[in-house]
């Protein structure tokens, strides 16, 4: 994901930058698009594939919770802050066990929100349920050998 941002980020920027440097007259604006040539110094020699890079798995913090769960929309805004403070470091990922039956089950969970923490393999290294603060989830992460800026 993180990837394919930055590539649209890429894609944005050399478009605007063509786009000071383009010909009026070479710019073709149909339908309320315009496009600009590409410049022929910029594109890659015939049969050369650009280089994708693999996203290497991260640890991540699974929360199971419910949208109209007190504890759990206390939570949510926590859970946010996590998942833009740590983009690249660790996943946080939210799942609505109300919405969609069967989550609960699967991941046998008694009660919400329970807080399940993975390794970058995904194996389980822990579990909490009950409201979590940011901190107590931070300091969890460093007792299981993590340490995220």
């Amino acid at each position: 994901m993180i990837v394919g941002l930055l590539a649209v980020a890429v894609v944005a920027v050399v478009g605007i930058k063509n786009k000071k440097n383009a010909d009026p007259e070479m710019v073709v604006c149909e339908s309320g698009m315009c496009t600009l040539p590409f410049p022929a110094d910029k594109m890659m020699p015939e049969g050369v594939v650009a280089e994708t890079v693999a996203e290497k798995p991260l640890p991540k913090l699974l929360d199971l919770g419910a949208g109209k769960c007190i504890p759990c929309k206390m939570m949510a805004p926590i859970l946010d802050e996590m998942t833009e403070t740590f983009t690249g470091q660790f996943d946080v990922e939210f799942i609505d066990v109300w919405e969609n039956e069967g989550v609960g089950q699967t991941y046998g969970i008694r009660m919400i929100p329970t807080q399940i923490f993975y390794d970058a393999e995904g194996k389980e290294l822990f579990r909490h349920e009950g409201f979590y603060a940011r901190e107590d989830m931070l300091a969890k992460w460093k007792e299981l050998g993590y340490e995220f800026k």
